[in-house]
C-alpha cells in the first residue's frame, strides 16, 4: 500500500471568500490579496476549467490510480493559509476549507483525505477548529505552516491551547511552509526569484523545529508528533549542529534535554531529488520516522517511487509507503 501525505487540493469554495485577500484565481494563476504566484507556464484556464482539468475528484483518482497511490491526504495549497489576515475572516475561512475538503473527500472516502486547516494566529479558535474538523468532519491530522503564524512563533506560549487540543486528540501535525512574500502588502511581489517560496519554505520549516524544542514546548507536551515535508526542511542536515549549539549558544532556550533527544517527536519524509539526499535522511532519522510525501502533481513533483534506488529493503519500504502513517493517522478508512 502507498499512502501520500503530501498533495495540494483545490476546491472552489476556497475562493472569493474577501474582497481583498480573495484568494483568486486570475489570469490563470493564484492570486493572495496583492501577491500572486509566478509561473512559466503560457496557459490561463479559468478556474473552472481548471477544476475539471486537474483537480475534480474524478480526475484526481484517476491520477493517483496510475502513480500506484491506494490513499491520499489533501492539503489545501499553502499559499492560501491567510495567517496575515483579520482572525475574524481566517476562522470563517478554515472552516470553509474543511468543510469544502470533507464533501471533497465523501466523494471516494477508500483514497481522499485531508489535512485540517486551522486559523494558526489565533490558537484558542485553532484549537477549536482542530477538533471540529477532526471529530465532525473525518481530518486526518492537522496542516501548520513554518513559521510567523499572525507574527508569532511556534514557541509562543499563546499556542498553549493548541498543543494541548493536538495532544488530547492525538493528530498528528503536518508542518509545510508556506510564502512569506504574502504579508508584504503592496511589495507582495517584489520577492525575487520566488525566493520565499523555493528557498524559504525550507527555511520556515526548519524554524518550525528549532522553535518547538528551543521553547521547550515538547517538554510540556512530549505526546506531539510532529510531520515535517520537503525531507525536513534543513532539519537532518544540520541536526548535529543544532544540537551543539544550542548547548554553547542560545542562553533563553527552555529544552530541557539535548535537541537530539527529542527525535521521537518528528516525522519527515523522501521529498528531496536525489537518491544520495534521501539515503541520507534515512541514514539520520530511521525509517520508523519516514512518512511518504511527494508534492504529488506539484512545481517540483517526482517521477518513480521515492524508496526506490537507494537500497531499501522491502520491509523497510512498507514502513514508509504506508505503515508508519497508518501508526500515526485519525480517520484513514
Amino acid at each position: 500500500m502507498l499512502i501520500d501525505l503530501h498533495a495540494h487540493q483545490l476546491t472552489k469554495e476556497m475562493f472569493n471568500q474577501h474582497p481583498h485577500w480573495g484568494p483568486f484565481w486570475d489570469q490563470g494563476t493564484l492570486r493572495v490579496g496583492d501577491w500572486s504566484l509566478g509561473t512559466k507556464v503560457d496557459y490561463a484556464p479559468s478556474l473552472d476549467q481548471y477544476y475539471e482539468e486537474s483537480f475534480s475528484p474524478e480526475v484526481r483518482a484517476e491520477s493517483f490510480r496510475k502513480a500506484g497511490i491506494d490513499k491520499v491526504v489533501l492539503s489545501l495549497p499553502f499559499h492560501m493559509v491567510s495567517y496575515h489576515t483579520e482572525p475574524d475572516y481566517a476562522i470563517r475561512y478554515a472552516r470553509t476549507v474543511n468543510d469544502s475538503l470533507a464533501a471533497y473527500r465523501a466523494s471516494n472516502p477508500g483514497l481522499f483525505n485531508f489535512w485540517a486547516h486551522i486559523p494558526a494566529q489565533d490558537p484558542k479558535a485553532a484549537a477549536a477548529e482542530l477538533e471540529r474538523a477532526v471529530t465532525q468532519l473525518g481530518a486526518a491530522g492537522v496542516s501548520m505552516g513554518g513559521a510567523n503564524f499572525g507574527g508569532k512563533e511556534v514557541s509562543d506560549p499563546a499556542f498553549r491551547p493548541l498543543w494541548e487540543k493536538a495532544s488530547e486528540l492525538g493528530v498528528l501535525i503536518f508542518v509545510h511552509g508556506y510564502n512569506q512574500s504574502v504579508n508584504w502588502g503592496k511589495d507582495a511581489m517584489k520577492d525575487p526569484y520566488d525566493t520565499t517560496s523555493i528557498i524559504g519554505m525550507n527555511h520556515d520549516e526548519t524554524l518550525f523545529f528549532w522553535h518547538l524544542v528551543n521553547g521547550g514546548v515538547l517538554d510540556d507536551f512530549p505526546q506531539l508528533k510532529v510531520y515535517i515535508t520537503h525531507g525536513g526542511g534543513f532539519i537532518p542536515y544540520q541536526l548535529w549542529r543544532f544540537n551543539e549549539t544550542n548547548k554553547t549558544m542560545a542562553p533563553d532556550s527552555k529544552n530541557k534535554k539535548d535537541v537530539i533527544e527529542y527525535a521521537s517527536n518528528f516525522y519527515y519524509d523522501l521529498d528531496v531529488h536525489h537518491p544520495a539526499m534521501r539515503r541520507a535522511v534515512t541514514e539520520v532519522v530511521g525509517v520508523d520516522h519516514l512518512l511518504y510525501g511527494d508534492n504529488f502533481s506539484g512545481s517540483d513533483s517526482h517521477s518513480g517511487d521515492l524508496t526506490d534506488g537507494f537500497g531499501l529493503g522491502d520491509e523497510d519500504r512498507e514502513k514508509i509507503r504506508s505503515g508508519n502513517a497508518l501508526q500515526l493517522l485519525k480517520n484513514i478508512v
